[in-house]
């Protein structure tokens, strides 16, 4: 089996949003506000490039003050603490694949199993473009309220994943004697296992072009199983 190039493998790009409709009935953002959010995007840009270069043991307030140049009070205002910090990178590793998910979920002419194979490429495209925000979903930190959050969104999304799985199952891409919600669980530490693979530290750590191999080797299995006949 030929490897891939990750990028040439990503799902299709997510179609653009609608112009914004002025609507009198939903209040306008003030200046203050834009600011403010301004202010804690460039906070949580802060906190994901400090964690994309010295891992989680050197994301602290003030190295966080630092980076988005401005006070370490300001951090604490317009995100929070440090499971704040870590919640918030969490979430926006979480967003693009909700996003990807979202879109596959209701992606036309394909079968369900069809989307759940986007979905898996989706998933591992933000382990190879994101690592260290991929690194806090799959290995969460051992801080209550951060786990919480992280754990809250994973849910969600096997929750979904779960609903495309029951669709499979009605259309007949995915056997009926597999249970929805058991099966989500069992592919998403299947997916979770060799993404991680990519963002090991160690000497069995992937290239980025092994990842795509082994994605394709997981969908394979899938498909077809491990069991030969004899003599083959």
């Amino acid at each position: 089996m030929e490897s891939v190039p990750l990028l040439a493998l990503r799902p299709p790009t997510l179609a653009a949003a609608s112009p914004a409709v002025y609507d009198p009935c939903v209040p306008t953002t003030t200046r203050m506000q834009r600011r403010s959010a301004a202010i804690r995007e460039q906070i949580v840009d802060a906190a994901e490039a400090i964690l994309a270069a010295e891992g989680e043991t050197g994301l602290t307030m003030e190295a966080v003050s630092s980076q988005a140049d401005v006070a370490v009070q300001t951090v604490y205002n317009r995100v929070g603490g440090r499971s704040a910090l870590l919640v918030a990178v969490a979430e926006r590793a979480m967003e693009q694949n909700r996003a990807y998910l979202e879109s596959a979920v209701k992606a036309p002419g394909q079968t369900a199993m069809e989307r759940i194979e986007t979905i898996a490429f989706a998933y591992a495209h933000v382990a190879e473009s994101r690592p260290e925000q991929f690194r806090l979903i799959t290995d969460p930190p051992g801080e209550p309220e951060a786990l919480r959050p992280i754990e809250a969104l994973i849910e969600n999304q096997l929750s979904a994943l779960s609903t495309l799985i029951a669709e499979g199952i009605e259309d007949g891409s995915i056997r009926p004697t597999f249970d929805p919600d058991t099966t989500a669980k069992t592919l998403w530490a299947m997916a979770t296992g060799v993404c991680m693979m990519r963002i090991r530290g160690d000497r069995l750590q992937v290239s980025s072009d092994g990842l795509p191999l082994l994605v394709e080797t997981a969908r394979a299995l899938l498909q077809g199983g491990m069991l030969g006949s004899p003599g083959d």
